[in-house]
């Protein structure tokens, strides 16, 4: 670059597993590359689980500061937090999309 500084973001994102419904919260400074690496099974605490699919991610500048987010969605609070922000009862939702005839009943997580 000429003479231009490179703002490196830092990126807290969550992750819903298409296979077992299950959530991974993490964190990088190449999103696009970590997600790859999640759903070519490069990941051990993730492999079981592919395909993954990004549900929420945010940026920050602040490698510290995204630190400590990542660890408060790890959180019970930040789950808690996660779940309002998201509406991630998936199984409230699943059960409401089966009494509206919108999903199979072996459809339900």
């Amino acid at each position: 670059m000429s003479g231009e500084e490179r703002i490196i973001m830092f990126y807290v994102y969550i992750l819903r597993s298409d296979k077992t419904k299950h959530l991974y919260k993490g964190l990088t400074s190449d999103l696009k590359e970590r997600f790859s690496r999640h759903n070519a099974g490069k990941v051990i605490s993730t492999k079981s689980g592919r395909p993954w699919k990004l549900i929420y991610y945010e940026a920050h500048r602040n490698k510290m500061l995204a630190r400590k987010t990542e660890l408060f969605y790890k959180s019970s609070q930040g789950r808690r937090q996660l779940k309002k922000k998201l509406g991630l009862d998936f199984g409230e939702v699943a059960e409401r999309l089966k009494a509206a005839g919108c999903l199979p009943a072996a459809d339900l997580p």
